[in-house]
């Protein structure tokens, strides 16, 4: 069984002095407001299942006023219109914004999130920061290419930024993915509708507010709050956004992709889940092999599209991986992500710990064999054992379905 440490809120405060929430409201045209409607929803700390604050909740018509906003700025504002060396500059400040406040970042994905907190400030916040500087180095060079053709004559070919683009984030990283999607698109001079997972909302309105400060102008960088069946299937039927780029599953991708197409035939950029295999061999080093496994699916608690859900491995060495695993798995730490000592935090969302449970509980109907973990840990917030089958048939769902 996996070691637990105690997961409450009163108990982080001893590892980390917890920001008090700053932004709640959608991000348009260079100000926090309430969203049209009025309606705000709540968002929840998944180490405890207890609400942090409500959040302004954006529907069609908030997309709306965004893409205006963004439509705006890219047609008539400075931002596609300034050199590329001018965009890298400001992309710069914000990178520096970033790293000025990576504690109160870091803090927010751990409590809206359950993301490890020592984590996302060696990995998360500071790729963000990285992933800005790269294309801010990549604005001034945004090359067309010259072609000879029939008769003497020549053609050159020229990149522009496409217009407003929509940008939806997924949960399990939404700082990194945040800026994955933002920095092509600010470096190459569009302006932007972005929304953040309904379950984690929280760094993105902070990076809104870092946007502003370094010097991006109203209208091109615009964050609306809300659920993907109203404010993401806004964003993908849009007749006035140029393209979409989407990362969360392949069911809804499928949605965005008809969406698209129905409207406008507006490009997509699709960055879907799965059920990543490994296949171990019997010339693999066992040790390292075993640790390429188990973090390969219990890194980042799971939630990772290309996590190595489904591990095949050779006859000869097979009885020697098992084990190694249940070792690691037993030694796992789960607990408060703000604790240095946790392994690994609670699931994203009550939602996602109960999909989870549900897999389990399949696993064990349909046959397969558990050999550690299986169950809920601790009393409150969306904790689960580190789990492990054996014996799973193709056509079982722990086998063929994405948790």
């Amino acid at each position: 069984m996996a070691n637990h440490c105690n997961g409450n809120s009163d108990h982080s405060e001893s590892f980390v002095k917890i920001p008090p929430i700053k932004f709640t409201k959608l991000f348009i045209n260079g100000k926090f407001v309430d969203s049209i409607s009025g309606k705000t929803f709540e968002t929840v700390d998944p180490r405890t299942g207890e609400v942090i604050t409500r959040v302004s909740e954006g529907n069609g018509e908030d997309i709306d006023l965004a893409v205006k906003a963004a439509r705006h700025a890219f047609d008539h504002g400075p931002w596609p219109r300034l050199s590329g060396s001018e965009r890298g500059r400001i992309m710069m400040k914000f990178a520096d914004l970033i790293e000025e406040n990576i504690e109160e970042i870091a803090a927010l994905d751990t409590i809206n999130g359950g993301k490890l907190f020592a984590l996302c400030k060696v990995m998360d916040v500071p790729s963000a920061a990285k992933t800005l500087r790269y294309y801010a180095g990549a604005a001034d060079k945004i090359h067309g290419t010259v072609l000879k053709l029939a008769k003497g004559l020549q053609g050159y070919t020229l990149r522009e930024p496409i217009g407003v683009v929509g940008h939806i984030i997924p949960w399990n990283f939404p700082t990194i993915m945040f800026f994955m999607k933002v920095g092509p698109a600010l470096a190459a001079g569009c302006t932007m509708v972005i929304k953040p997972a309904e379950q984690t909302p929280l760094s993105a309105l902070y990076y809104a507010h870092l946007a502003k400060l370094a010097g991006i102008p109203d209208g091109v960088l615009n964050v609306v709050n809300g659920f993907g069946s109203t404010a993401g299937a806004a964003i993908s039927s849009h007749m006035d956004i140029e393209k979409v780029s989407f990362t969360g599953s392949t069911e809804v991708g499928r949605k965005i992709m008809i969406a698209a197409a129905a409207s406008n035939l507006k490009p997509v950029s699709l960055e879907l889940g799965g059920k990543s295999p490994l296949l171990i061999f019997d010339d693999a080093d066992i040790d390292e092999a075993a640790d390429i496994a188990f973090r390969g699916i219990f890194f980042n608690k799971g939630e990772i599209c290309v996590a190595s859900s489904r591990v095949y491995v050779q006859e000869g060495i097979y009885e020697k991986i098992v084990k190694k695993l249940v070792e690691k798995a037993n030694a796992w730490v789960v607990g408060d992500p703000f604790d240095p000592r946790v392994h690994q935090g609670p699931q994203t969302d009550k939602k996602q710990f109960e999909k989870i449970l549900s897999y389990i509980e399949h696993g064990k109907r349909e046959g397969a064999t558990l050999l550690t973990g299986g169950k809920q840990l601790g009393q409150k917030g969306y904790y689960i054992e580190p789990t492990i089958f054996a014996d799973v048939k193709v056509d079982f769902l722990t086998n063929s379905g994405e948790t």
